[in-house]
């Protein structure tokens, strides 16, 4: 039966929160009971964007679930907290929504996936571009057999830089850029910073998605090292399958920003199968397929995105008030593969070999 879900947002650290945040602010069926970051001034521009009262508005989540019970939870923390977070959030009982990447490693993913069974709710991995309608068009393109078997995954990620945007993608200078960049986490190697931490992800789970859950054999990996930083900007993996080869690069210093004009390459997915190909390119509104019937290939355009399936916090809502399990890329399942791959991506970079995929 329908009802209206409490939602609160626990953990500042990663700018997509004021997103997220909105999504809950926005949706008729959503009451945003409470936030909670221990630096109270980064919780300021939610505060007033959203109108929440100082009542609701905490330091630590014991607080928080002192005052009020919670449906959903969405944790934003840096990638190297997840697992202290969820293993922190669970034991309240409420769903949680986590924004990518999965974790800082895959035993971290491991605690997240321990703890919320433990605590007997639902975690679910938040990834942006599972909400751009041509990659979810291109995956019910491959369902429906248009390609034939996804046999290779072609995916180049990433942007300025994360530093360039805050929430609701507000545009920062390149003096706050520069200032800010020794005291962020997203620089910091400890925190779980760097390109390929960042947006490699990306690519491996709605790849693993695109493939059906299948996993490769062994991963080789190669990061840039930029002077004066302790984390790479610039990642190219390659990953080795039954079917053959993928590749996965990230990039943080595109010349522009993908969702304002599309840098050259391209931030997206191609996408080989054995009967056809598809592009799909991050935020562009036509994408292209080739198949046996047209080889010379074809421009369409995606489906929009209909609800429950416009955006996290209406999947969210749409899961809970129906019981239904996590499916596709948020899930834990095909997101822990992802975390396989990355895993294994920084062991090969690192080692500067090719490793078998991390179990």
């Amino acid at each position: 039966m329908s009802h209206r879900l409490k939602v609160v947002g626990i953990n500042f650290d990663h700018f997509h929160m004021g997103d997220l945040l909105r999504m809950a602010h926005e949706h008729p069926e959503v009451d945003l009971v409470g936030i909670c970051d221990e630096t109270p001034n980064r919780m300021q521009d939610a505060i007033k964007a959203f109108g929440i009262p100082a009542e609701r508005v905490h330091t630590d989540p014991e607080a928080l679930f002192d005052s009020t019970s919670a449906d959903l939870a969405i944790l934003c923390p840096a990638a190297s907290k997840h697992g202290d977070w969820v293993e922190r959030i669970a034991p309240f009982g409420c769903d949680l929504l986590v924004e990518k990447p999965f974790a800082g490693s895959l035993a971290e993913a491991d605690r997240m996936i321990a703890a919320s069974r433990s605590a007997g709710v639902r975690l679910a991995i938040n990834w942006p571009l599972a909400w751009v309608a041509s990659h979810r068009m291109a995956k019910r393109l491959i369902d429906d057999g248009q390609i034939g078997q996804c046999i290779e995954v072609h995916y180049y990620g990433g942007n300025r830089g994360p530093l360039w945007h805050v929430a609701d993608k507000v545009e920062r200078t390149a003096e706050e850029v520069q200032r800010e960049k020794p005291t962020s986490w997203f620089y910091k190697q400890s925190h779980g910073g760097g390109s390929l931490l960042d947006y490699l992800g990306y690519g491996t789970t709605l790849g693993t998605w695109y493939m059906d859950g299948r996993r490769p054999i062994e991963v080789t990996a190669m990061v840039d090292q930029p002077v004066g930083l302790e984390v790479d900007e610039h990642s190219i993996v390659v990953a080795r399958y039954e079917t053959g080869l993928s590749k996965f690069e990230t990039r943080w210093g595109t010349f522009t920003d993908p969702w304002t004009h599309q840098p050259q390459p391209k931030c997206g997915f191609v996408l080989v199968g054995t009967e056809g190909t598809i592009s799909s390119y991050d935020y562009e509104t036509t994408m292209r397929i080739q198949t046996r019937d047209c080889p010379e290939g074809r421009s369409i355009q995606p489906a929009p995105l209909a609800p429950p399936l416009e955006n996290p916090i209406q999947y969210m809502v749409d899961v809970i008030q129906n019981d239904r399990p996590i499916d596709g890329p948020l899930s834990t399942h095909v997101s822990r593969i992802g975390q396989q791959i990355v895993d294994s991506a920084v062991q090969s970079a690192r080692e500067q070999r090719t490793v078998s995929l991390l179990q």
